[in-house]
């Protein structure tokens, strides 16, 4: 069973505005400017919002002033697409209280990735409107606006169609699936188990993606997605980077591709390992909801968007 593909937001032309706002961890002024100055250099206005560089701790600002920053920017027809400076955690804190229906009139491009998969997931179990999983703001200093992923994300805006490569894996699975792409940061998609934000994957492509994870807490949250029915219909499987795994003093005496592998081992459909996906300097933009079709032969690995 193949599942309908998403509905494209407009790609973007030069001289349209982009909004840079923070729904949920701070993001320093300073780490933005590259950013900004770059997007201009791509030919779009920028709008900064105010919860750029603000808040008192962990969070830019209160519920309140992330969620009216954002519901604002979605709502304005003269911003044109959302660039979230950053993730961290919060997004799960207002995603209730958002009102998408002018979005749904029309829609326009959000990106970013890590904490922003629950807004992905949310508005593509809801609505079936495409978004971004892409690099946000902190991606383009230190010289990385000219990687592949920040570069693929300038492509996308404009209407751009994504294909990629990965290396030959061994444990990859061959095989050949054309579907939509679903997924983003492991914690998240587990996080979003039993609530309505949770993503529906059959007859689609999951990826998946994470940083900072204990390789037990990986395996569990694994198990949880599974024991939810998530892996039951999916068409391919595309696992990304997983930066900065750490393990217990006790060792959990497997890698976290050994954890993916004795899980889909079984599984009889295309799975590609390494994809180039990450938290890391390897970060390509993915359209949430757009048609992919994924190739793994043994000599090379595609994802090439339809």
């Amino acid at each position: 069973m193949h599942a309908k593909p998403s509905i494209l937001p407009p790609s973007l032309e030069k001289g349209n505005t982009i909004g840079l706002m923070c729904p949920a961890g701070h993001m320093p002024a300073a780490r933005v400017r590259t950013c900004v100055r770059v997007l201009g250099e791509w030919g779009f206005n920028v709008r900064v919002g105010k919860t750029v560089g603000s808040g008192e701790n962990y969070f830019s600002g209160t519920d309140e002033e992330r969620l009216a920053e954002l519901q604002t920017m979605l709502d304005d027809p003269a911003i044109h697409a959302i660039l979230f400076a950053r993730g961290g955690y919060g997004v799960g804190r207002i995603i209730d209280r958002i009102d998408f229906r002018k979005f749904r009139k029309h829609p326009k491009w959000l990106i970013g990735f890590s904490d922003i998969t629950v807004l992905h997931a949310h508005i593509h179990r809801r609505y079936q409107v495409a978004t971004l999983h892409a690099p946000m703001a902190g991606a383009f200093n230190e010289g990385g606006f000219r990687t592949e992923g920040v570069v693929s994300l300038q492509k996308a805006l404009l209407g751009r169609k994504g294909k990629y490569t990965a290396s030959v894996h061994p444990f990859n699975h061959p095989g050949k699936v054309t579907a939509p792409l679903v997924g983003g940061n492991l914690a998240l998609l587990a996080h979003t188990i039993g609530t309505p934000s949770m993503i529906k994957t059959a007859g689609k492509i999951l990826f998946m993606e994470d940083v900072g994870e204990y390789l037990y807490n990986i395996d569990r949250m694994l198990y949880q997605m599974k024991r939810a029915g998530m892996f039951d219909k999916i068409l391919g499987l595309v696992i990304g980077g997983f930066t900065d795994c750490k393990d217990t003093d006790r060792p959990f005496g497997k890698t976290v591709d050994e954890i993916f592998n004795d899980l889909f081992k079984p599984y009889r459909i295309p799975v590609c390992y390494g994809f180039p996906v990450s938290h890391g300097k390897e970060n390509v933009a993915l359209k949430v909801g757009a048609l992919y079709t994924l190739h793994v032969t043994a000599k090379k690995v595609s994802l090439e968007e339809k």
